[in-house]
């Protein structure tokens, strides 16, 4: 019933007929004090450690380390896969040489990979056409998984991407061995199916995230990522010593296959329908976004979302800092090689440092958003003060590489300290879409990151064409460009972006009496 603004005044027929109830998403900050209807008081605290929705959000991670780990095999497996020994670095001005249980001769290392698996005369070109092959789906997919995720729920999205990439990954190393075409088949598929996987979780967080801990769970979840990242960069090396190449695929693969069983039996896609969540965290959960929760079914504002400027200015910011992000994934271990000229091993050793910085610091990230915004920190001020700090310094590092390579020391510790500053966005601008369209926020969030993806495209054309061109100052172009091309986007997001849900975004019932 429409009730009239003043309590004195009773509301006339005529404005039952004619008027119409608009039910607003209330700012973040504001939702504590009301989560309990008229009651103005919060809701029950609820531990966090051992609680069902941190429980989700470490599955979710498990969920994105497997997707990743399985995308990114190939990136230390070509090196195995490739009968090439013959790789001269463009860049070796270093004058400080490592010590000598970092160095090996990789010629050696080669001739001991080989006669464990088949090995390939695949091009430069080809090689390229392998790396990419999984890049398009994964770019493509995020957005309408998002907006899948939404419809029957992320469970079954996740849940049965999982698996299917899994078995992909399994079937690589048959894939390769019955020719260039199968693999690259196998690959794109693969591709398509983990772009489902990693854009189809956003749904969860509409449902399990109470807003004043939405960074803590998301950076946990979205962490595992670079958990994925250094754990194929660590082992990886290992494994194709001690097995061969295939058995890196077979290994990830079976670890997926258990990552989804688990995923199947323990997750759910909201509180309510969880069998085993405690009442009173179950009360918390829903209490705290029961104003976010969508009476009746509206249609997607596209118009109002093509024309929204701050949702433009986050998807830009997030693909700016994606391409920082993967050019760390890609270009880490060729940087390391062309400098130091260590061997394979020792090279993943060396990769995979910066990356389980990341991983803490990616963690630790959220918990310092929560907390300024205990603090009473305006929820836009974090989000930006948050990217910032994930943008300017790693960018900042990475231009001082090419001057402080005298020193292997410290270009690790630079390295190191970039890649490991550079998750604390996943608190910042990466989540945003859950402050500006909750309603929406699966399909702007799987959206926003499928764009993003593209620099995983981009980077490595990009970063050929500097260094095949500009032997000696190629490193310092790439590393200039990226620091605008970041700035760019940091500064945008700076301008135009905001934390209050926008008007298109707004739950509109009409109600007629």
């Amino acid at each position: 019933m429409i009730q009239s603004t003043d309590p004195e005044k009773p509301v006339t027929q005529k404005e039952k007929n004619t008027m119409a109830t608009v039910v607003e998403l209330k700012p973040i900050r504001e939702q504590n004090e009301d989560v309990l209807g008229d009651k103005k008081t919060p809701p029950p605290k609820v531990p966090s450690l051992c609680s069902m929705r941190y429980g989700i959000a470490l599955l979710t991670h498990f969920s994105n380390f497997t997707l990743i780990a399985q995308n990114s095999i190939v990136s230390i497996t070509m090196v195995a896969m490739v009968n090439n020994t013959d790789y001269q670095p463009h860049l070796n001005s270093s004058t400080e040489v490592l010590p000598t249980d970092l160095n090996g001769d990789q010629h050696e290392a080669a001739k001991h990979l080989s006669p464990k698996a088949p090995v390939y005369n695949w091009s430069p070109q080809t090689q390229g056409f392998i790396f990419s092959s999984a890049q398009y789906g994964m770019m493509l997919m995020q957005g309408p998984a998002g907006f899948l995720a939404g419809k029957i729920g992320t469970k079954k999205v996740v849940g049965i991407a999982l698996l299917a990439s899994s078995l992909l990954t399994l079937c690589i190393p048959v894939a390769t061995s019955l020719g260039l075409g199968f693999l690259l088949a196998t690959r794109a598929i693969q591709g398509l199916i983990q772009g489902t996987g990693y854009g189809g979780q956003f749904a969860l967080w509409q449902r399990w995230a109470p807003p004043n801990e939405r960074s803590r769970l998301c950076s946990i979840a979205l962490s595992g990522m670079i958990l994925g990242t250094f754990a194929v960069l660590l082992v990886g090396g290992v494994i194709i010593e001690a097995l061969g190449w295939p058995f890196v695929f077979y290994i990830f693969g079976a670890v997926g296959c258990a990552c989804c069983l688990l995923w199947f039996i323990l997750v759910y896609d909201d509180p309510f329908s969880h069998p085993w969540i405690s009442d009173p965290e179950k009360e918390y959960i829903l209490s705290s976004l029961h104003q976010q929760v969508s009476s009746e079914k509206q249609s997607l504002p596209i118009k109002a979302m093509l024309r929204s400027v701050p949702l433009w200015s986050m998807c830009l910011c997030t693909m700016t800092h994606q391409w920082l992000v993967n050019t760390f994934i890609v270009y880490t271990p060729t940087y390391i090689s062309s400098v130091f000229k260590v061997n394979i091993r020792d090279n993943g050793f060396l990769s995979s440092l910066p990356f389980i910085v990341a991983w803490a610091v990616g963690i630790l990230g959220g918990q310092l958003a929560d907390f300024l915004l205990r603090k009473n920190f305006r929820l836009v001020t974090v989000r930006k003060v948050i990217t910032i700090l994930g943008n300017i310094p790693p960018a900042a590092l990475i231009v001082a590489l090419p001057y402080v390579q005298s020193s292997y020391i410290t270009t690790i510790t630079f390295l190191t300290l970039s890649c490991g500053i550079s998750p604390l966005c996943q608190s910042g601008v990466y989540i945003n879409a859950l402050d500006i369209a909750p309603r929406y926020a699966s399909l702007l969030m799987g959206s926003s990151r499928g764009l993003a993806h593209s620099s995983a495209v981009l980077v490595p054309i990009v970063g050929g064409f500097f260094l095949n061109q500009y032997s000696e100052l190629g490193w310092r172009n790439f590393f200039f460009l990226l620091f605008a091309i970041n700035q760019f986007g940091l500064i945008i997001y700076l301008v135009f972006g905001k934390a209050d849900v926008q008007e298109w975004a707004k739950e509109r019932t009409l109600t007629r009496l």
